[in-house]
């Protein structure tokens, strides 16, 4: 049973009026599933390392023109398309090691996630105010997508497409969760707006509430993130820390990037060593530390001797205490760990990883994986373990909190390390495996909300590129090239006041899947009932 919401809203037309001509009828039938697609490509292509931000808001007009009015089936069908759109060229990168399908596959299943959504945003599209309810509906599908299946996958947040835009002051007032909502609000704002022109237009009526509804939802995002730019600061208060970040580069990118024994280690001690020099001769101040990469040892520097006297050299040469990324191996579990080498004590604290990603650090369903694809699962041959605790490191009297490449993406994973201490943030990653493709700056950009959405200097050591220093404003103001090695040293602000993000964490996101309930609600029982009167 197809069920509908009414409301004072005057009924649009849901279909266009057939050409003479059956082909024609047929043609003018896909133009909303053409529509649907195209705004989900024009949602990709405002994303990183694009700077073209404001296209989000004609894409989400767009799909709201296709879903407005639909029953559930057409906006499924609708809603996936506009998934398909959007995530088969973002996450493209899921598959330039492994083939396509994994990257199909991905596309395929997080796409429903988008349809139901879309499934959503037509059921509230008749009641008062919609864009609102209707953008409530599309944050609550990102948090679903961002905890299911496997622990969730929240790349594709709107909020990472909007690091370059007037909407990024809102990250410190709520986080991912109200920087989304303000850009999706917007851009349904803007399609009601232009609906109701064209509707004054056709009758010569003026609805008072729905206009003002409509302006509203475009009113007050923008009011609100120039409201919060006073959030916004790069003042140290806790004095400030020179930090160095040590990209050393790859022998080769992809899957066999560690491949050469030893390789990567002796690669970033090397760049270290000439950052040692450097300092010596003055050409760059001495640091406070020295932030390596995930990954930055092939080899567990922990087990193997080798490998423990390059660090500890690298350590000496510089004078400060240098965190190595590695994989070890600790009572018979695998960690993806954070070690901080002292240059006089040795390994004093560890961090493991605790959001390890789905297909790349543990297999999910290894047996129905292995019948597809048997490399795959060779690849995976031994799933990693999670950390439990958060990550903060005490260096030199700073506090640097850490979370590991993949864990940017999840809002508590970052958090959690501010609401320890955490004066500054490092995300040391590893992105080689997915050479020259747009994850680094995807990535990159999910960084930048970080620094804002928590006011902390983030670092962003990377094996490979882009490596970089964020300021708590989201500026971008060192950063590496790709596939070269590189050292960045700067001095950074430390800070210890909190955003109301910070303060209030999942709140916003609980807050807006219940009004989103709500207006699915609103919207169901308006049409049972309206299908009640209809019948009586």
């Amino acid at each position: 049973m197809t069920v509908t919401a009414t409301s004072v809203d005057q009924p649009d037309q849901l279909e266009p009026r057939p050409a003479s001509g059956a082909r024609g009828g047929r043609l003018l039938r896909l133009v909303p599933a053409a529509a649907s697609a195209l705004s989900g490509v024009l949602l990709y292509v405002s994303f990183p390392p694009r700077t073209l931000w404001w296209l989000a808001l004609p894409a989400f007009a767009g799909f709201a023109w296709v879903l407005r009015g639909r029953s559930w089936k057409a906006a499924l069908g609708l809603g996936y398309l506009f998934g398909l759109g959007f995530l088969l060229p973002l996450l493209v990168w899921t598959g330039v090691e492994v083939g396509p399908g994994p990257w199909l596959a991905l596309v395929a299943i997080e796409a429903v996630f988008v349809a139901l959504a879309g499934v959503g945003v037509a059921a509230v599209s008749r009641l008062p105010a919609w864009p609102v309810w209707a953008a409530a509906v599309w944050i609550a599908g990102e948090a679903v997508r961002a905890r299911v299946p496997f622990r969730g996958f929240p790349w594709g947040k709107i909020a990472f497409g909007q690091a370059d835009g007037v909407f990024l002051p809102l990250a410190a007032v709520g986080g991912t969760p109200v920087l989304g909502f303000a850009v999706v609000l917007c851009g349904f704002g803007l399609y009601e707006a232009v609906r109701l022109v064209g509707e004054r237009r056709r009758t010569r009526t003026v609805r008072p509430a729905a206009a003002a509804a409509a302006l509203l939802s475009m009113a007050v995002p923008l009011g609100g993130a120039l409201a919060a730019r006073a959030l916004v600061s790069d003042t140290a208060e806790d004095g400030t820390a020179t930090v160095a970040l040590v990209q050393g580069n790859v022998p080769r990118s992809g899957l066999e990037f560690n491949a050469q024994r030893r390789a990567v280690l002796d690669y970033h001690a090397r760049e270290t060593h000439k950052l040692a020099a450097d300092v010596r001769a003055g050409k760059v101040p001495r640091p406070d530390y020295v932030l390596w990469p995930e990954n930055s040892s092939d080899i567990d520097p922990l087990e193997y001797a080798d490998a423990s006297l390059v660090v500890e050299q690298a350590a000496k040469d510089i004078g400060v205490p240098v965190s190595v990324g590695s994989v070890v191996e600790k009572d018979g579990r695998m960690l993806n760990e954070q070690i901080l080498w002292d240059p006089v004590k040795g390994p004093t604290q560890t961090y493991d990883k605790r959001q390890i990603q789905p297909f790349g650090e543990f297999l999910p369903l290894r047996s129905l994986v292995g019948a597809i694809n048997k490399r795959w699962t060779e690849m995976a041959h031994r799933d990693f373990d999670r950390g439990t605790r958060p990550g903060v490191f005490h260096i030199n009297g700073a506090k640097v909190g850490l979370a590991t490449c993949y864990e940017a993406a999840f809002d508590w994973a970052v958090r959690d390390t501010v609401t320890h201490g955490a004066e500054m943030i490092s995300v040391p990653s590893n992105n080689a495996t997915f050479d020259r493709s747009e994850m680094t700056y995807q990535q990159l950009a999910m960084s930048r909300i970080r620094a804002v959405e928590h006011s902390r200097t983030v670092t962003v050591p990377v094996t490979s590129g882009v490596s970089a220093v964020i300021m708590p404003d989201g500026r971008i103001t060192q950063k590496t090239g790709m596939f070269v090695p590189a050292y960045l040293v700067q001095k950074v602000p430390l800070r210890t006041s909190t955003t109301p993000a910070t303060e209030v964490g999942i709140l916003p996101e609980i807050a807006l899947v219940l009004v989103a309930a709500g207006g699915i609600g609103w919207a169901i029982g308006s049409g049972l009932r309206a299908r009640r009167t209809a019948v009586a």
